[in-house]
């Protein structure tokens, strides 16, 4: 599968990197892709030619630059993985959902935004893997978007329709709470079962 990462920080690098170990095919889109910070991704590119051809488009860049970046490119049809958080933005939306506004024929789906970026280069814990949610509208969309995250180890969970990726950016915003009041980044959230 081509995947289309949009955004090199940490999140979309620790995400292209475990997915081109699984046999994929990753271009990551940047604003230059001549800059030296970027000479040791696989494959760089201006976003509207990383994402031709591309299976999956992830949005992994700062919420600040979403609409920009969305609103300039061709994203029809295209299964848009939402890996954001729009932290601050004010609504009664997600950040999502906004993707989905100015994408309208893209099937967006929230997923990889509830946990940093070292759980998704290793998602495993001592007492099995972390949870990620996973919410959209269009189910081969999500379908997609699921087995992306079993690929990577994650106990991947249908939550529900695109409106759900309110809760999962609530959750987000936990997550970087609790990482940041002591328990430090090395934590995940998981679904318990009996």
């Amino acid at each position: 599968m081509r995947i289309a990462v949009l955004g090199a920080g940490r999140v979309g690098r620790a995400l292209g990197e475990r997915w081109a170990a699984g046999g994929h095919e990753i271009v990551y889109g940047v604003r230059d892709p001549g800059d030296p910070r970027h000479v040791e991704l696989r494959s760089a590119a201006e976003p509207v030619d990383a994402i031709r051809s591309a299976d999956v488009v992830v949005l992994a860049l700062p919420w600040t630059a979403v609409a920009d970046v969305v609103r300039g490119l061709e994203l029809a049809e295209a299964v848009v993985i939402d890996a954001t958080n729009p932290l601050g933005a004010s609504g009664d939306v997600s950040g999502a959902e906004r993707i989905a506004e100015w994408a309208p024929q893209a099937r967006v789906v929230k997923a990889f935004n509830t946990t940093g970026w070292e759980n998704m280069a290793d998602p495993a814990y001592p007492a099995g893997p972390s949870a990620m949610l996973v919410a959209g509208d269009d189910p081969s969309a999500k379908d997609v978007a699921l087995a992306l995250a079993v690929e990577l180890g994650f106990d991947a969970l249908d939550a529900g329709p695109l409106a759900a990726a309110r809760e999962l950016e609530a959750v987000a915003a936990l997550w970087i709470r609790l990482a940041g009041s002591g328990h430090g980044r090395q934590i995940a959230f998981s679904l318990l079962r009996r």
